[in-house]
């Protein structure tokens, strides 16, 4: 049986030999430029300093640091060591962010679940703003589109879902809503049409939709039940598919913005306003129980999708 003493011991050996403290303190002195600056920096004594130092440059194989007149500079190995040394800092420091974060009850993971017609710029926006304040929670971004986005609420799959549709049992905060409209490249035999279109014109031609990505009950809501239809599983695919001329698509303004004004996709000529507005909720799952990181990217995406 081995002797638990040499075990522990040999785990023992193992811990790094070199200080938190010892790395801070050499990082500060290359940082302000000098041992007197870097102990007003920390706090310290200057001589406290130099002992910190001098005990550090002994535990390593090689210098870091060299005298040059009154200051400190780096050796070839200080420099990578400097490197090395500024990387451990900011994740230890990081862990301790993270343990002030679950002390408080912050999650360390949120999950959002956007459904295909909401634009994703303003989504972006509203998750940078969060992550420059609160970097520590990680984020998981669910693409989903007509029942999967339901069920995104009704199974709870994600935190905070951005729909087109109020769940029974769940409420939603309105944040704006999306326009739909038909659209088709240049090309498309549609465009070519010398009169306004009507609905029986959609359905001899091929309709591009986004695929439902739900497991349950899947939908086929607009498509006009044209005898050819091709569906995409990612509004990306479907926007490029209606640009490369294989049919047309109803699809929302702000998702084709930079392709509308380049001339790549134009509206159809519909005979009947056919344009549809959608209203978007943001919807917490959790509703009321919802922690704190949660409350607070949903009001971030409050915020930016309402303006």
């Amino acid at each position: 049986m081995p002797n638990s003493q040499n075990s522990s011991s040999v785990k023992l050996s193992r811990l790094p030999k070199i200080t938190l403290e010892q790395w801070a303190t050499f990082k500060a002195v290359v940082d302000e430029g000098s041992f007197a600056k870097a102990a007003e920096h920390l706090h310290k004594s200057q001589s406290s300093v130099s002992y910190i130092i001098a005990k550090l440059e002994a535990q390593l194989p090689a210098p870091a640091l060299m005298p040059e007149g009154r200051k400190a500079v780096l050796t070839e190995a200080g420099k990578v060591l400097y490197r090395y040394a500024s990387n451990l800092l900011a994740q230890a420091s990081q862990i301790e962010n993270i343990a002030n974060y679950i002390a408080q009850g912050w999650e360390t993971e949120v999950t959002l679940a956007v459904d295909a017609i909401v634009a994703m710029d303003n989504v972006f926006c509203a998750l940078q703003s969060f992550s420059a304040d609160h970097p520590q929670p990680r984020i998981n971004v669910l693409e989903t589109t007509l029942s999967g986005t339901d069920e995104a609420v009704l199974f709870r799959k994600a935190d905070i879902v951005l729909s087109p549709t109020l769940i029974t049992g769940f409420m939603g905060m309105p944040i704006g809503e999306s326009l739909m409209q038909y659209v088709a490249s240049p090309n498309h035999p549609l465009v070519q049409l010398a009169r306004a279109i009507h609905e029986d014109d959609l359905k001899q031609h091929r309709q591009i939709v986004i695929k439902d990505s739900g497991l349950q009950r899947q939908r086929d809501e607009g498509w006009l039940g044209s005898e050819q239809r091709w569906s995409f599983s990612h509004i990306s695919s479907s926007i490029k598919a209606v640009t490369a001329g294989l049919g047309f698509a109803k699809l929302p303004p702000a998702c084709i913005a930079a392709e509308l004004k380049s001339g790549q996709l134009v509206p159809l000529k519909m005979a009947t306003d056919m344009h549809q507005r959608i209203p978007l909720y943001l919807i917490k799952t959790a509703q009321s129980h919802a922690g704190p990181a949660v409350e607070e990217l949903a009001q971030r995406l409050q915020h930016h999708l309402q303006t």
